[in-house]
């Protein structure tokens, strides 16, 4: 009886799960790289559904938000597992399809989400600009009904990122004095946003004067033009001398150095990313005059189990629900290779604030 039970059990699974993904087209189109290059490797290809799992959900995209970690892949800073690669790391869209797995079902931290067929979700998972999605369910976050797809596709990886780091990395207090490099960038404002709101004094750099101006609207109390003053000079003048207690540096290896010549003792700095270039090897040593401390994480291990997903997703939402953290649209590009390879032109070039979201449909 036991074993019947259980292959009925089997059966009505693989029942449910064909009938959900018969309705799916069996090719879908998505942004891929053949090989790393420059941004003319960036081609709109045809590919076949995602492969579903029982543990997955899956998602109808409806935007892309362009991330600097895209350009890491298409140029080999970080390595892709195979080629043709489904490009992207962020999404938002529509449920179209809930994971089929009893053991997930009955999971607790599933239930706390209240996910549904038709609900409006964030997605954070590797390949992600495709027409669909489909991914482990810890990797979707339920979107408030105040906030948009375009708008939960523009502040969500980037505001796991700000939150996590800001917590984790270094714990941003009352009172801090804290360095943001490229403060008018997407994750700059969210960075400056989010440690005004803890009380801190927040000091940023940027290229140009309406970009300051811009950086200020969001929390900035001090912008420094990096290419007409000295960033760390100015810093120390702010500063009293003292320097900051921490730098959150996204350029990485042409700003680097100077990090170290700003923070002061016992100071934390924290490599966020890498836009001009991965920071060479260097001796440990280097960290000793100042009993210096050197971060380079990554988001995904901040939030890596079921209960970190949830917990950061939430304070996101709430955040932007509050109005504490806002994250500025430059611009919307088209789900064209074309598109794609502007966007990305577009964000290592520095022309842009804020982030850029790319529209895939409806």
């Amino acid at each position: 009886m036991i074993a019947l039970t259980r292959r009925l059990s089997l059966l009505t699974r693989q029942f449910s799960s064909s009938v959900t993904t018969m309705t799916f087209p069996s090719m879908i189109h998505a942004i891929t790289i053949a090989k790393n290059g420059g941004p003319e490797v960036i081609e709109k290809t045809q590919i076949p559904f995602p492969q579903t799992e029982p543990g997955h959900i899956v998602v109808k995209v409806q935007y892309l938000g362009v991330n600097f970690i895209d350009t890491y892949f298409r140029e080999g800073v970080y390595p892709a597992p195979s080629f043709p690669f489904v490009l992207g790391r962020e999404a938002a869209g529509v449920v179209v399809g809930l994971p089929t797995d009893p053991a997930v079902l009955n999971n607790p931290e599933y239930k706390k989400r209240g996910y549904k067929e038709g609900g409006h979700v964030a997605v954070e998972a590797m390949c992600a600009s495709a027409e669909y999605v489909s991914t482990p369910w810890k990797s979707v976050s339920p979107v408030p009904d105040a906030v948009s797809t375009r708008d939960a596709a523009a502040v969500f990886l980037q505001g796991l990122t700000a939150a996590s780091f800001m917590e984790e990395a270094y714990n941003v207090q009352k009172g801090d004095v804290i360095l943001i490099h490229t403060v008018a960038g997407g994750l700059g404002l969210l960075f400056s946003q989010l440690a005004k709101s803890r009380g801190a004094t927040v000091i940023g750099t940027t290229s140009t004067k309406e970009k300051a101006a811009l950086a200020k609207q969001h929390g900035a109390d001090h912008v420094i033009l990096y290419k007409q003053e000295n960033t760390v000079q100015r810093v120390m003048e702010i500063t009293n001398g003292e320097g900051v207690h921490a730098v959150f540096d996204g350029v990485g290896k042409d700003t680097f150095d100077s990090d170290f010549e700003m923070l002061r003792r016992k100071g934390t700095l924290v490599s966020v990313g890498n836009a001009s270039g991965a920071v060479p090897p260097f001796a440990p040593l280097k960290l000793s005059p100042k009993n210096l401390k050197l971060l380079r994480p990554t988001m995904g291990n901040y939030v890596y189990t079921a209960s970190e997903a949830l917990y950061y997703s939430n304070k996101v939402w709430g955040l932007v629900e509050s109005g504490a953290m806002k994250q500025i649209i430059h611009k919307e590009y088209p789900f064209t290779a074309e598109g794609v390879r502007e966007a990305q032109m577009d964000l290592t070039g520095g022309k842009t604030v804020g982030k850029l979201v790319i529209k895939v449909g409806e």
